[in-house]
């Protein structure tokens, strides 16, 4: 099968025709989509990187100057936004099942064709022709691009270069829910979010079994965060929360009592739940204040409705607006209150306490997290470090309430009863377990 296989202007030369050509597009473009996808799954990966390779980079070479074969004539209406949605989704098609198969290793090699010199615009070229190659430049130096250079790049290097590269998981899923985005990209982003995040969480129950053991050990896992050694108390401390007046049997009873209330009613409960046993009661003063009257504005019209389960889940989503970014652009009033000052863990245990009352709020917040990143990247690290603390402690904390890891503090020493009587983490070690996925 070779590339010219595909000229959709050999094939039917209606769709090149003055009178329908923009009518036709859509049907060339599907045309297009469904050739890819019954080569990738047919042929070999050098097989379909050598068709994708002369569909949309080799037809620019000037030789071919007489003519613009294969996938250029359907855009002779000069739409760059239509060719380029094309291309990106022709990728993505390669992308999702190469990372289906395990054949990871092409996918850079898909990326690398766009390192090409005929790409470059040449002065004894066609006008067509560096038209061409003035798309595929702009494309390159895209977002878009961007995005797809990230499921070529291996797990350990997609923490380098700028810090909030650490941070790619929030950003993918950013692209997941991106309604512009083709499926086909967001399915991939949603696979690699997983990826990424199922193997922090590994590392993270194997750091915390390795850094506890005294036995020396070959196999020493990274920690896979920047916080050093003092992870393990922060861990312990967020364990200690769990048994009786645990997070997730107070969220319970909270739901329970619940159910029956108003909007106005229940604005006031969550209102209670969420700042109950809060430390440092003198800023939850004035926070709470704060929070309390943005939420009592929010939905006045519907304060005597009895709550529904769209109602709860918006208002827990309006919850995690107040407190991270209320527009998707630029902090709130009441994130920067919480976390400039160093209040970073204060703040993920009431996002967690909303996320455990509502877990299909989960996706929300972390596309709000993903908007901060956004907003903050274009400053250097030094001067985001306290957005940076709240991103590894909010990482960490909902790692250990992650469904499929199970944490739990065991007391390793007897107090002495002369001593202090306050808790000392250091006579405690936490253990670890991978739950089994019943859903797999």
């Amino acid at each position: 099968m070779s590339a010219n296989s595909l000229s959709i202007s050999q094939q039917d030369p209606d769709y090149v025709t003055s009178n329908s050509r923009q009518l036709n597009v859509p049907i060339a473009q599907e045309e297009v989509y469904s050739f890819f996808v019954k080569i990738v799954k047919r042929l070999s990966p050098d097989d379909v990187l050598r068709e994708f390779k002369g569909l949309f980079i080799d037809g620019l070479d000037s030789q071919y100057s007489h003519s613009i074969p294969g996938i250029d004539s359907i855009f002779l209406d000069d739409n760059e936004k239509e060719y380029c949605n094309t291309l990106k989704r022709c990728i993505y098609i390669i992308i999702n099942n190469w990372k289906t198969n395990r054949k990871d290793k092409y996918i850079q090699k898909l990326v690398n064709l766009f390192a090409n010199e005929k790409l470059k615009l040449d002065p004894d070229d066609f006008l067509e022709i560096n038209i061409r190659k003035s798309w595929l430049e702009n494309f390159i130096s895209s977002k878009d691009y961007q995005e797809i250079k990230l499921f070529a790049t291996k797990h350990d290097e997609l923490s380098k270069g700028h810090w909030a590269n650490r941070y790619t998981s929030y950003l993918l899923i950013d692209q997941s829910v991106n309604e512009n985005n083709c499926r086909e990209q967001q399915e991939a982003a949603r696979r690699l979010y997983r990826q990424i995040k199922d193997k922090y969480k590994f590392e993270l129950a194997m750091y915390i079994a390795r850094s506890q053991s005294a036995v020396p050990s070959t196999n020493r896992y990274n920690n896979p965060s920047i916080l050093g050694d003092n992870v393990l108390h922060l861990i312990k401390t967020i364990v200690l929360k769990k048994g009786i007046f645990s997070h997730e049997n107070i969220a319970n009873i909270f739901i329970k009592q619940t159910q029956y209330q108003t909007l106005e009613e229940f604005k006031k409960s969550i209102d209670k739940y969420l700042f109950f046993s809060v430390d440092n009661q003198e800023l939850i003063g004035t926070l709470r204040q704060q929070f309390a009257d943005k939420l009592s504005l929010w939905k006045e019209n519907y304060n005597q409705e009895i709550i529904t389960k769209e109602l709860f889940l918006r208002t827990c989503n309006r919850v995690i607006d107040c407190l991270t970014t209320e527009n998707g652009k630029e902090p709130s009033s009441l994130f920067i209150l919480l976390v400039s000052p160093g209040h970073s863990l204060t703040l993920v245990i009431i996002l967690l306490k909303t996320i455990l009352i509502c877990r299909n709020s989960r996706r929300h917040l972390e596309l709000r997290i993903a908007h901060l990143i956004r907003y903050y990247e274009k400053y250097p690290e030094d001067e985001c470090k306290w957005i940076i603390n709240f991103i590894e402690i909010f990482n960490i904390t909902f790692a250990i309430y992650a469904e499929n890891v199970e944490y739990n503090l065991i007391k390793m020493k007897e107090e002495d009863q002369s001593s202090n009587p306050q808790l000392n983490l250091d006579d405690y070690r936490v253990f670890s377990q991978m739950k089994v996925d019943r859903q797999k």
